[in-house]
This record gives C-alpha cells, structure tokens and sequence, in this order.
C-alpha cells in the first residue's frame, strides 16, 4: 500500500498555529506513506495538480490531504483523485484547520495535535476500498411548494427550461404577501404592476400545473424519483364553470359581515369570495367555516348563490380530492409569516384600535384595501404617527435572537407614504439599528430623512393609552434618557417568522432547521439553496428572512439547480451508506424505527432488512444501535475507525 500525504498550510490559517515542517518529517516516517509533501494552498490548481502527478509517478494507491473541513474541499480533492485514475474513495481527509488551528493557541501543543490526526488518518487510508456509485433514473418534473414571488418565479424558470411544473399552494390563489403590497422599497414600484404579469404567466404556461387551495399531504421517495401525494380541499364552486362574475359574493347573505383574512380584518367580505380582484385563478371559494349551507344546512335567503349563478357554478357536493404525481426534484418555497405582535402586550396591539402591524398599515395603502388607499384609521386622518422597529425580531425574550432584515426599509416605504399622502402629519421612527443592506437602500432612507420623518434611536417600552390619545414611552440609547411621545397611530415594525406548514414540510422532507426555525442551506456560503437532501432546494424566506429582490435572485438559483438536475437521466447516488449483511440480520427493525430519512425497508419474505441507496445519507445511526452488529457504513467500517483510534491513543 502506497500512501500519498498532501499537508497544506491554507495560507496562514494552518502554518500560523501548526508547525508544518515538524508535520511533513514525522509523517514522512509512518508505515505505507511513500510521499509527503506540504503546500500554500492543496486546493488551488497547483496543489491539485501535485496530487495528480504524484498518483501517476509514484503509482500512490490512496490519499491523504490533511487541510481544512472536508464539508468544503472534500469534492475538490476526489475530483482530482479520479482524474489521475485512482477511485475517488480512496481518498481520506484531516480537518488540521479547524479541529486544530482553529481552536488552539499553544503551537507545540496544536501541532502534536495535527501529526495525530494525520497519521490516525493515514492509518484509516490504508484500509479504504474503492466504492462505486449507483445510477438512479431521473423523472423530468418538478415540484414547487409556495406560490408567492418566490415560488412563481422558480415556477417559471423551469417552465420555461422545457420541464413540467406542479406549483402547490394553500391559499386560494397565488400572490404570497406580496400581493398585499401597495409599493415596494427603495423604487416605489407598484407591487400588483410586477406581480400580477407574472401570477397570470403562471396560469398560462403550459408546463405549470398550478394547484390551488391544496397541501402536499406526503412525499415519499428520494432524488430524481419523488411521490408526491396532494390535498385540494373544496371550494364548492365549479373552477371549470366559474367566471369569476361575482354575482354570488353579492348575493351571500353573508355579504360584508366576515373578517378578510387577506385584509386582516380590516375589511369585510361575503362567506363566498375571491381573496382580492387580481387573484389567480379568479375563481370564487366558499368559506366553510362561514357559509350557512355548509355549516347548518340551510342558507333561508332568496335568491342565494346558487339562484344567483347563472353557470350553475355553485356544488354543494363538493368533496376534497387527491393528486398524485412524481417528479425529480423539489422547491421549497413556503415564504413566512408576520410575527404575532400580541406576543408583546405592553405595546398595546390587541388592546388598542390604532396600533397596527406593518402588513396592516400596507393594506390601509393599496388601491385594493378596505379604504381604498386613504389612510383612514376609525374614520379619522392621523396626524402623528409613530414607527416602533424590531418587534419581535432581534428580540430573544420571545425567541427571535435573528434580524428579520426588511423591517427597517418596509418602515421608512411607509413613512415615505404617509408623508407623501399626508405632508402635515408628524412621523416618528424609533429604531433599534438601521440596517439598510440592499443596493439604493441607504440613498432611500436619507430620502426618507429629508422628507421630514424623524428617526430616534431608542428602544420602545411601551404603548398606553391617556385622554383619547396613544402616548408611547422609550429610552434614548445615546442620550441615556427616557422620552414619550404621543400619537394618532403607532406601527409596529413586525418582524418575519417562519409558517407554520413549515413543521410538516420538514418532516416529510426529512429537511433540518436552524436555530431560527427557518429551513437549513446545506452550506451558508457555498451551497445556498441547497439542502442536505439531495434534490430539494430552497427559495425565498423559506430559508431566512429577505426581501423581494433576494427571494427573487434565490428562487432564480433554485431553479438553475433543478433544470441541471432534471437534464439528465441518470444522477450518480452517494455510495458512502449503510450495507446489511442479510446472513446476520436477525430482522428485529430497530434500524427501521432509528433511521432519520426512512432508508430502511423490512422484507417480510426474507426476513433481513434492505436499504434504499438514493434515501440513504450515510449518518451511521443504524451500524451503531444494530443489535446483530450486521450493518456497517462504506467508508466508516468498524476495522477503519478502530485504526484511526488506535493511532490517537
């Protein structure tokens, strides 16, 4: 056996805590390494090419590149490996950087460290054995789940690629928060104007099939061969049959008496309805927690719905239907959820009329919203209105430590409006931070300034109400002071949480979460739209909080990933996973019950579990609790490892 040990110094992020020079002449002298070498940096084209060289010259049979975390460079260092004809297995890696530089100070100390790790990786390099990947067949469509801005536009990046699309969303029509949008920061571009074109492409496309008013109930499978199992509850209206006339909304006797959940009660709507008028589909839905044939079995009004629809529309028969369909990779794309501000009682939102969230206000300004567009609160014009910042975001009493991103610029959006609609009104920002990141934010907000909207950096205490009017205490964190300050509206600058259909999307995914409950990237700089399964990719605020332009450019990356995924018929499954020796397996399943992305199947036949290849993620959970000791993991067998402590102890 022929051990080929490549030591590299990563600039000085290794060489600076490690004494590279006493790494390369100990390791010179262990068993099987016939070559070591040291260099700036292994990763470069210079380094690769080493590696490269040395194989052909020296006729190496196995690797060792002692560097930094194989979650990084890992692929590199193969791909080199197999271009010089060696199995790209046969390649074992020492993390030096950070398992070692990274944590140490003392360099006598962290360099005895690095020799070890080295060496005990030399000793498992030496058992390795070549593995060869399986071909998995690959079905030419896609699922996406979410069909706001983000959703729509991986929709249709696919689409467009020549690919079929099942875009799934559980409202009535798509849109996302975004259609509840007057303008959108820093351009003031009209939200309907870009949205609406592109929701009305969706319905269009040949190659979308958009379900509406439904729920992915379960997805089974793995890469390029996902079932998708679909919920459409039933909206007791013909989508076929209906024109969306809204003749039936009038005659509801219902009509004007239910909260719009699309205007967050702001606004009336009848128990039949569309979510607003630019909806796609334009088809009306029947609330069946409102309607009174649905829920006591008679209406009493003449004429009613069904009398009133002359396409005969109206089916009362309605039942909830089921489609099933596979398809090669996934889009998450489930966007978020506003923060509950009733979560922060001292600011008074579920106590006073006049405090409202920052969605809310944005209904008060659309052209579609319960006034129209005038800033009407109980009637009555505001004159002083005041911005309270970070509520519920950097905030860890209510469990959101992160920065929800957009909660700054959406306030100054609307303090621009106020004065724009209202020039005498006194506007009031109290800010944490101003965090303006996006391109033209910073040149908005000192327009915004300009304009006459004071900001005041302080934290909120509270909201109370005193002689008809809202009075709100903060303290100013660089005078050192408290201050109040009355208003006729306060806002509260809600920050961005994740849905709550987010919990059940990860478990059929088996998809992991960050410490912010948002979906996991498989790796924050290099992979983000990734996930840790393969095939599964995210967009938009699914994977964190931002703001339209970024939801946009992620859910363009999404779908890149997808159309070079869904282009090939075969993809090469990971051959790192768990094997079942069947002559040992005794059948008793405990792998079954442990295994975190159901990889194991039991077969009744024989007795002896298998294992899925393309489920399988080679976490080890099921080698380690085997009672039978009949399972091991490729490229982790119990003889490797046990050399590998060997050589550290």
């Amino acid at each position: 056996m022929k051990v080929g040990v490549y030591i590299c110094h990563c600039g000085v992020n290794i060489s600076s805590t490690v004494n590279i020079d006493n790494v390369v002449e100990t390791i010179k002298n262990v068993a099987n390494v016939a070559v070591c070498k040291d260099y700036q940096y292994m990763c470069s084209d210079p380094g690769q090419e080493m590696i490269k060289s040395d194989i052909a010259t020296h006729g190496l049979d196995r690797i060792v590149v002692a560097a930094c975390s194989p979650r990084m460079h890992e692929p590199t260092f193969r791909a080199a490996v197999s271009d010089a004809g060696l199995n790209p297995y046969c390649l074992e890696m020492a993390n030096i950087r950070e398992q070692c530089s990274w944590v140490h100070e003392d360099k006598e100390r962290a360099t005895e460290k690095a020799i070890s790790l080295v060496k005990s990786a030399v000793a498992k390099a030496s058992l390795l054995e070549p593995l060869e990947s399986t071909k998995i067949p690959v079905t030419h469509n896609a699922l996406v789940i979410g069909g706001g801005i983000a959703g729509i536009q991986s929709a249709l990046d696919i689409a467009n690629s020549g690919y079929k699309v099942y875009l799934v969303e559980r409202e009535p029509s798509i849109g996302g928060h975004m259609a509840k949008f007057d303008k959108t920061f820093p351009t003031l571009d009209c939200a309907a104007c870009i949205l609406t074109p592109k929701m009305v492409d969706v319905a269009r496309h040949p190659n979308i099939e958009l379900l509406t008013y439904s729920e992915v109930e379960r997805i089974d499978g793995s890469v390029g061969s996902f079932h998708v199992t679909v919920r459409e509850r039933p909206r007791y209206v013909d989508m076929e049959a209906c024109t969306g006339c809204g003749q039936c909304a009038s005659a509801c006797r219902l009509a004007g008496r239910i909260p719009s959940d699309f205007d967050y009660g702001l606004a009336k709507r009848s128990a039949i309805y569309v979510p607003f008028p630019q909806a796609v589909p334009l088809k009306y839905t029947i609330d069946p927690d409102r309607c009174l044939m649905i829920t006591r079995g008679k209406c009493g009004k003449s004429p009613s719905c069904v009398e009133a629809c002359d396409r005969g529309a109206i089916d009362f028969e309605q039942a909830e239907r089921f489609h099933e369909f596979d398809v090669g990779a996934v889009v998450v794309a489930t966007g978020y959820n506003e923060f509950q501000a009733k979560q922060r009682p001292e600011f008074g939102y579920d106590r006073f009329e006049n405090v409202l969230t920052g969605l809310e206000l944005e209904r008060y300004f659309s052209p579609n919203g319960p006034t129209g567009g005038k800033l009407f609160i109980n009637g009555k014009v505001p004159r002083s209105v005041v911005f309270v910042s970070c509520v519920g975001s950097r905030d860890k009493r209510v469990g959101n430590a992160y920065c929800s991103r957009v909660c700054c610029m959406y306030i100054a959006k609307q303090a621009h409006l106020i004065k724009e609609k209202l020039p005498d009104t006194d506007v009031t920002v109290m800010y944490t931070d101003m965090r303006a990141f996006g391109k033209g934010y910073e040149e908005f907000y000192e327009r915004v300034q300009k304009e006459g909207v004071h900001y005041r950096r302080g934290n909120a205490a509270e909201v109370y109400e005193e002689d008809g009017r809202l009075h709100v205490r903060a303290e100013d964190t660089l005078l050192g002071e408290p201050y109040e300050v009355e208003a006729d509206l306060v806002v509260l600058g809600a920050g961005l949480r994740p849905p709550s259909s987010a919990d059940g999307i990860a478990s059929m995914l088996h998809l992991s979460r960050s410490s912010d409950k948002f979906f996991l990237e498989a790796h924050p700089k290099l992979r983000p739209v990734d996930t840790v399964i393969d095939g599964v990719f995210l967009a938009g605020c699914a994977q964190g909080p931002k703001d339209i332009p970024d939801s946009v450019a992620q859910a363009c990356g999404a779908a890149s990933h997808v159309v070079n995924l869904l282009s090939k018929d075969y993809i090469d499954a990971e051959p790192i996973i768990a094997i079942v020796n069947e002559d040992g397996c005794v059948g008793c399943r405990t792998c079954e019950q442990l295994c975190p992305y159901e990889a194991h199947a039991f077969d009744e036949k024989r007795g002896v579990m298998t294992i899925n290849k393309a489920l399988c993620k080679g976490c080890g959970s099921c080698a380690a609790a085997c009672p039978s000791g009949s399972i091991s993991m490729n490229h982790f067998r119990n003889d490797q490892i046990v050399a590998q402590l060997l050589e550290v102890l």
